[in-house]
């Protein structure tokens, strides 16, 4: 059959065939959502045995597929061949607005929330929107008053992550932020912002056309 290209095995549900009667008893777990396969570990349930296999790595702990250029090993060889491409640069994943291109399609699906702009996200307590899942869960500590980001230096705590990276360079006196004028640094590209207005004289910099 698989020369002659006679498919025999018909799916009632949605017609598609297949060669052997194995191949549509595994598809039609699709159709009627049964998981058979189950973890031992956790009780995770599965429709497919690959999908078991790879599940139970994570509680082994076994991750056999190995980049070749970084040493970087995963548990999925789909992850690393999307991995593969931080070094191959290969970007297939196009934006039809912008042309900018992605390593990954979720990528670019993060992207186009730029052009279209969406809100999916909404806060179920204040109702306000946000483009990414990560904005509305950063803005979710404002009402819980959680602040997960603690320093390991002192101890204080902060709500977003990019607070916590501004607040350790007090810590460690890293100052990324250079002025192009006088070249003195800072912590902040905030602090770097008044600080042009000395050389601008409270003006923004902004090229003139004339």
């Amino acid at each position: 059959r698989v020369h002659t290209g006679e498919k025999p095995f018909a799916c009632e549900v949605c017609g598609q065939r297949f060669i052997q009667k194995t191949h549509l008893t595994i598809h039609m777990i699709n159709h009627t959502g049964q998981k058979p396969f189950v973890c031992d570990v956790c009780g995770q349930r599965f429709r497919h045995r690959t999908g078991l296999n790879t599940h139970i790595k994570i509680h082994t702990g076994q991750k056999p597929f190995g980049c070749d250029v970084c040493g970087q090993q995963f548990r999925q060889r789909t992850a690393l061949n999307l991995h593969n491409r931080i070094h191959t640069g290969q970007k297939p994943f196009s934006c039809e607005v912008c042309k900018k291109t992605f390593s990954q399609k979720s990528y670019l699906n993060t992207h186009m929330v730029k052009h279209t702009g969406e809100k999916p996200y909404a806060c179920n307590l204040c109702g306000q929107p946000f483009r990414h899942k990560t904005s509305l869960n950063a803005h979710m500590s404002i009402h819980t008053g959680e602040k997960p980001f603690a320093c390991d230096f002192c101890g204080q705590q902060f709500r977003r992550k990019t607070n916590l990276n501004a607040h350790v360079r007090i810590h460690t006196g890293q100052k990324p932020f250079a002025c192009d004028i006088c070249e003195q640094k800072f912590y902040q590209r905030a602090n770097l912002k008044s600080h042009m207005r000395i050389h601008t004289g409270g003006k923004s910099l902004v090229c003139d056309d004339s």
